[in-house]
């Protein structure tokens, strides 16, 4: 059963940090297409290792760090991957103001794509709830004061927790916001240096992968697994940014389902960390279902979009022959 965990944790890793990240494979692509040929190789080659090493690797780490800062840096590290069981209770012990914290972060992104950002209506009511944007600042204000006040009831700390988690995804929304505008710019500015574009896009890279590191704590506190599942999906967004990126774009409803997934990370994030016992395995087949579902819609949509082009190249090759 621990084997099984732990394949289908690091299914459900990869597959959201995938979808999640496509965002970012976009805008990587589109500014590497006017870099040179070795800049594009550079970014590449030593790009996934800082974004798998650096990023991903060292940011479970800091975050553990952050809320035992007693155990040291270098101690949670190590005891981590020795198995160490007073390593594993002390981060037991301090999960709740990570998980609500990393909850609240992820409930703000998916309410703030439900009701701002433009999307392929894939569900009933995603279009209504878009008339209604402004309500996003109203929902996740009232929600905020809500599981503030439950928290601080049990553990200030809880409380704290979710404040950070607001601020967190205000801050990096801010960062996201501005890259769209500054790729514009960069694909326009034909004398900005290969460099520089690299420096931005491994910043980009830093802000993006944020979402992912936190939501994988709805999957697992064993970092190792997480280093894993969030590795092997930085890895393949890598190669889907060179290699087949406009393809990916066709199957427009897999920003749906990494949505989707990531709310529903949230809540079991949240009621984790208010004491809710739910099984280990629940995290990963909801998202490994939530994706596949919108995966299979985008694909039947795009064989139905296929066949109407061919069979109007048909008729018009009878037509003419007629």
């Amino acid at each position: 059963m621990e084997i099984l965990f732990a394949l289908l944790t690091i299914i459900g890793l990869s597959m959201l940090e995938i979808v999640s990240s496509v965002d970012n494979a976009v805008i990587n692509a589109d500014v590497l297409t006017n870099m040179s040929k070795r800049a594009r190789r550079w970014f590449l080659t030593w790009g996934i290792l800082f974004a798998v090493f650096i990023v991903r690797g060292l940011l479970p780490f800091i975050i553990v760090y952050l809320l035992n800062p007693g155990l040291g840096f270098t101690g949670i590290i190590s005891a981590t991957f020795s198995g160490d069981p007073m390593i594993v209770r002390a981060i037991e012990a301090s999960a709740p103001p990570l998980l609500v914290g990393g909850g609240t972060f992820l409930i703000f992104l998916f309410f703030n794509w439900l009701f701002m950002q433009s999307k392929h209506y894939g569900l009933r009511g995603e279009r209504y709830i878009h008339t209604k944007g402004i309500w996003f600042y109203a929902v996740v204000s009232i929600l905020l004061c809500i599981i503030v006040w439950f928290s601080i009831h049990i553990n200030p700390l809880m409380a704290f927790g979710a404040v950070v988690g607001s601020t967190a995804f205000f801050i990096t929304h801010g960062f996201k916001q501005n890259a769209e505008q500054k790729e514009r710019e960069m694909l326009d500015n034909i004398h900005m240096s290969d460099w520089s574009k690299i420096m931005y896009l491994e910043v980009i890279d830093t802000t993006f992968s944020i979402d992912g590191v936190l939501g994988a704590f709805a999957f697992t506190l064993f970092v190792p697994l997480i280093l894993i599942g969030n590795g092997i999906g930085a890895i393949v967004v890598r190669q889907i940014t060179m290699s087949n990126i406009e393809n990916v774009k066709k199957y427009k409803y897999l920003k749906n389902g990494a949505m989707y997934s990531v709310g529903i990370l949230g809540v079991i994030m949240i009621l984790e960390s208010f004491g809710a016992h739910l099984p280990s395995w629940l995290s990963p087949i909801i998202t490994i279902i939530i994706i596949g579902y919108f995966f299979w819609k985008s694909k039947r949509e795009l064989d139905q979009q296929t066949n109407v082009v061919k069979n109007k190249n048909s008729i018009s090759v009878k037509q003419y022959k007629e």
